[in-house]
């Protein structure tokens, strides 16, 4: 099973929908208490941008602490939030600056407790979930050659009530910008190549598809500025 970390369900298409005049979204850093919402979102996108919440019924929270909790723990000066005036959040963007130091960062800091909740076997073999427990033992590095232009990475989520705003355009925009005054050349993602809604939004964007290792994930890249 291929998990999709970055479930833009569909094309951002300013044209597609339009808010209410009681709907109001809009960008606003992440703040601590968002924490139940962003995992709510994290599970409703996260079958190849689709509601997994019949998925992942023996652990639903493995998919957040896997893909977003970390984030918010280690890099949560990059994350941004979708949300109403009073509501709660509908969306995000994360990402990490330096994706190897955030690697090491996570090896140290999250992976650890994480093995001592869900150790090997922790849940049966067939599961969904087994593919999460496999990764918190085994996290994948990202291949150098990645990193040499593209170091930074991210992960956008938008549940279909944000979606055709223009809010994930904005989210990502916004991280392009942050990552770019803090130094960074360029920015990856990884994306289910059964998402493919979600692949024309990121072409869109400018990201460009990396020489694929046939995993049924694909990474996406693109550069912000020109190495110094």
């Amino acid at each position: 099973m291929v998990v999709d970390s970055n479930s833009v369900a569909s094309m951002d298409d300013e044209r597609s929908a339009s808010p209410g005049p009681d709907d109001h979204l809009d960008l606003r850093p992440y703040r601590a208490g968002d924490e139940e919402a962003l995992m709510r979102v994290c599970l409703e996108t996260g079958a190849a941008g689709e509601d997994a919440t019949d998925v992942f019924t023996l652990e639903p929270s493995l998919l957040s602490e896997v893909y977003l909790l970390p984030y918010l723990a280690l890099e949560s000066g990059l994350a941004t939030v979708v949300a109403g005036r009073d509501g709660p959040p509908v969306g995000y963007v994360l990402g990490a600056l330096d994706t190897a130091a955030f690697e090491a960062a996570a090896e140290e800091r999250w992976w650890p407790s994480l093995r001592e909740r869900f150790p090997r076997g922790a849940v049966a073999d067939d599961s969904p979930e087994a593919v999460l427990v496999r990764r918190i033992h085994e996290p994948p590095s990202t291949p150098p050659e990645v990193l040499r232009d593209h170091p930074s990475h991210l992960h956008v989520d938008l549940l279909p009530a944000a979606q055709g705003r223009g809010l994930g355009r904005r989210l990502l925009e916004r991280l392009f910008d942050q990552l770019a005054a803090a130094g960074s050349t360029g920015v990856h993602l990884g994306v289910s190549a059964a998402n493919v809604r979600a692949i024309g939004f990121y072409r869109a964007m400018g990201f460009v598809e990396w020489p694929s290792d046939g995993s049924g994930s694909l990474t996406l890249v693109r550069r912000l500025q020109e190495r110094a």
